[in-house]
């Protein structure tokens, strides 16, 4: 049992009688017990090593070390001021505990005539000890804050030079809190200001609170302990609320490679909480900085101590002794589990959600608490403009150009609904796994429809496809439609169509309806057909056998040159023979790549032994290529490295292949022939509408369609097809088929 615990089990009040035999400095004393209660333990008349509890003073020099080690600034006289009132008195020690080492004890002087401690500092001969002063009662703290206040403002003893902490800016404001960045480090818009730049935004950090440090993902650094706990509660406390802060002082803090940010560091009152940092320590969520004794601090640093004093002796939090375990959570920002859970959120229903982050206007990172997962949620049916590049996308090379109203759409949702608790109904999920849907924020009376706001506010625009297909809600067509007969935001200046390709440009012809056969299928749209009947494709079968059974199959030197037609050797599954093919490049091994211009299909031969020249009778000037490559008409397909591009390019084959089929020739678009396929009747369900029946193909863009029946004029057969392709699109959509299977395909996964 150690002295200390001694003099408070068996001595009066806690209190030893000591006598002061020797002052080495005005706070550290050697002192002797004469207390007669301690005498039953055998420590009358021991000695030992004195700390004056909250207090240190200049130490004195060595004269004996060579060399002598001169004395601080005023130690001499805050010894000789300790020597004249103490110095061989017996007077009553409270004792609170040692320094580190054990070997030095830590206590509070009583004299007769006051408080020593508030003595020394009211003449400014010391300082107040941080590690000290934690240790006293919190009642005996404030006589000697008051004592060091007035010695700083009189500016004496070791305060002669001390000078108030300059603020470059007001001592206090009132603002609202837009986010919490850490768990002692908010943004607050003051009162005011207009937040039309980030500059507006003020980066406060809580006085004399140390917050458990969040971790880094990219150097493999871990979250401390209560980290996310501390930010989630701060988040609480204010985001989105109006506050009361007054700065106590600035620092230079080190951000990176030779770089500072002077932050300015205060207490932040909201409500009835006078501060939000106390609230944090009181949680076990956050501790008090520890300072040095010549730096500054919180005018509420000892209520801060006092604070966490308690939380300590609950040993919960930060103070428990239990191993903290970090809660796992499920992050859907990856699109295979994005689509596993999709269903599971669509389900749900309205369902409660944190907005951790905002990638821009509509589109964030958030927090579903029911379901402890993280997921990058869009706004369904609406697109806000493009907000500048942050520094991450500008050093990694992948930033794109800001576009008018993108920043200003950005900073309305993080001023409104960053880290804010909001609904979400999820309707789908993008073949990237973005989540989409609506999101309501506020409750009761507040409570509306965000994507509405933004519409409204002019800083948002409802999809353009949704709209001409009838399936965008009328309350967010009637909102946009008064946003821009008001001008407001992206309507206030000339709307540019972003990443829309110019018209394509159709060949004019008379629609017409044929028999054709499938010679070649590149993909679920992409195809060539010959014209049943066609004679030229007779002539040309019948001139390229007896090209063949005159030239034989033995190779001849030509000119390998793109575009170029020749004759290329292939085996049509008998023997081999010429075909007409034109060469469509040279590959780097000395191969050509060519295109069998009367079938369709493409090879790549070499060509000192399948090309040779063709004969001038037979070039494609003489007689054109039988085989016309096409596409469905106003249908999109996916790629054939996809799973649904090679189920549509598969359903076509089957549909298609071998069989004389009955086509609607629309025209031409680059080169290609517009088409409208079907297996029998005319009148029978299209083959283009099949696909899009099955969730293989997807109406094409907007644009392409207008084009097609802008040229045609009052065509029948396609006004028909427009409408049989959307009748099977939204079976598809509301079935769930093919590319369906996820919900809505938004306008950034249709490229």
């Amino acid at each position: 049992m150690t002295l200390v615990e001694k003099a408070k089990r068996l001595c009066t009040n806690g209190s030893v009688n000591c006598v002061i035999e020797y002052v080495f400095d005005g706070s550290r004393y050697r002192c002797i017990v004469t207390d007669p209660e301690l005498e039953s333990v055998g420590l009358l008349y021991g000695s030992f090593t004195l700390l004056l509890a909250g207090v240190s003073c200049p130490r004195v020099g060595n004269p004996r070390l060579n060399p002598p080690t001169p004395s601080e600034p005023f130690a001499v006289e805050a010894r000789n001021f300790v020597e004249l009132r103490l110095l061989q008195r017996e007077l009553k020690i409270t004792l609170h505990g040692t320094d580190k080492s054990g070997v030095c004890l830590v206590g509070t002087v009583h004299h007769p005539r006051g408080s020593i401690g508030a003595e020394v500092l009211k003449n400014g001969l010391g300082r107040i000890s941080d590690w000290t002063i934690r240790m006293m009662s919190p009642g005996d703290v404030p006589p000697l804050r008051i004592a060091e206040n007035a010695a700083k403002r009189a500016n004496i003893g070791v305060f002669e030079s001390y000078a108030p902490p300059t603020l470059t800016g007001a001592s206090e404001f009132v603002g609202t809190v837009v986010e919490v960045l850490t768990g002692d480090t908010l943004l607050i818009l003051p009162n005011g200001e207009t937040y039309d730049d980030e500059s507006k935004l003020k980066k406060i950090s809580l006085a004399s609170i140390r917050a458990p440090r969040a971790g880094n993902e990219r150097t493999g650094k871990p979250d401390e302990p209560y980290a996310t706990e501390c930010k989630d509660r701060l988040r609480v406390l204010t985001v989105g609320k109006p506050v009361k802060v007054n700065i106590h002082y600035e620092k230079e803090i080190p951000m990176g490679a030779n770089q500072t940010e002077k932050r300015q560091f205060g207490t932040v009152s909201v409500g009835k909480r006078e501060d939000v940092g106390e609230v944090l320590i009181a949680e076990s969520l956050a501790t008090t900085q520890r300072h040095r004794d010549d730096d500054e601090k919180s005018i509420r640093y000892d209520d801060l101590v006092a604070a966490e004093s308690i939380a300590k002796a609950a040993k919960k939090g930060i103070h428990s002794e239990a191993e903290y375990k970090k809660k796992t959570v499920n992050d859907l920002s990856d699109p295979k589990k994005a689509k596993t859970y999709a269903s599971t959120l669509e389900r749900a229903g309205m369902t409660k959600a944190i907005v951790d982050y905002c990638f821009n206007g509509s589109r964030f990172k958030l927090f579903v608490p029911s379901e402890n997962c993280y997921i990058v949620f869009a706004l369904s049916n609406i697109r806000c403009p493009q907000p500048s590049p942050n520094q991450g996308a500008l050093s990694r090379g992948q930033a794109k150009a800001a576009e008018p109203f993108g920043d200003n759409s950005k900073r309305h949702s993080r001023l409104n609904v960053l880290q804010r608790s909001v609904e979400i109904s999820c309707n789908g999920v993008t073949n990237g796994g973005v989540m989409t849907g609506d999101l309501f924020v506020g409750s009761g009376a507040q409570r509306r429809d965000f994507g509405i706001e933004l519409v409204a506010s002019g800083l948002a625009t409802v999809d353009q496809r949704k709209i001409d297909y009838g399936e965008a809600p009328k309350a967010l067509v009637d909102t946009q439609t008064a946003a821009q007969s008001n001008k407001l935001g992206i309507w206030s200046v000339k709307q540019v169509t972003k990443n829309e390709p110019k018209t394509k440009s159709y060949d004019k012809a008379e629609e017409r309806a044929v028999d054709i056969q499938i010679s070649e299928i590149s993909n679920g749209n992409s195809f060539f057909f010959r014209v049943v009947g066609d004679e030229s494709a007779k002539v040309i079968d019948d001139s390229m056998k007896i090209f063949t059974e005159t030239n034989g199959t033995a190779a001849a030197p030509c000119e390998v040159k793109p575009g170029k037609v020749v004759a290329a050797l292939f085996n049509d599954g008998s023997s081999n023979s010429w075909y007409r093919a034109k060469i469509l490049e040279k590959t780097a091994n000395g191969k050509a790549k060519v295109l069998f211009v009367d079938h369709g299909n493409v090879a790549t031969v070499s060509p000192a032994t399948h090309l040779r020249p063709l004969d001038m009778s037979l070039a494609t000037e003489s007689i054109p290529a039988v085989a016309k490559e096409a596409q469905l008409a106003l249908i999109k397909v996916r790629p054939l490295d996809e799973d649904d591009g090679l189920d549509a390019a598969r359903m076509f084959q089957g549909a298609a292949w071998g069989k004389d089929l009955k086509a609607r020739l629309h025209g031409e678009t680059d080169g290609k022939v517009v088409v409208t396929l079907y297996e029998g009747d005319v009148d029978a369900p299209s083959i283009n509408e099949n696909l899009t029946a099955a969730g293989l193909a997807r109406i094409g863009k907007k644009y392409e369609m207008y084009d097609l029946l802008d040229r045609m004029g009052n065509s029948d057969s396609l006004g028909k097809l427009v409408k049989d392709l959307q009748a099977a699109q939204e079976s598809a959509r509301t079935s769930r088929k093919g590319m369906w299977i996820y919900g809505e395909i938004p306008e950034e996964d249709e490229e």
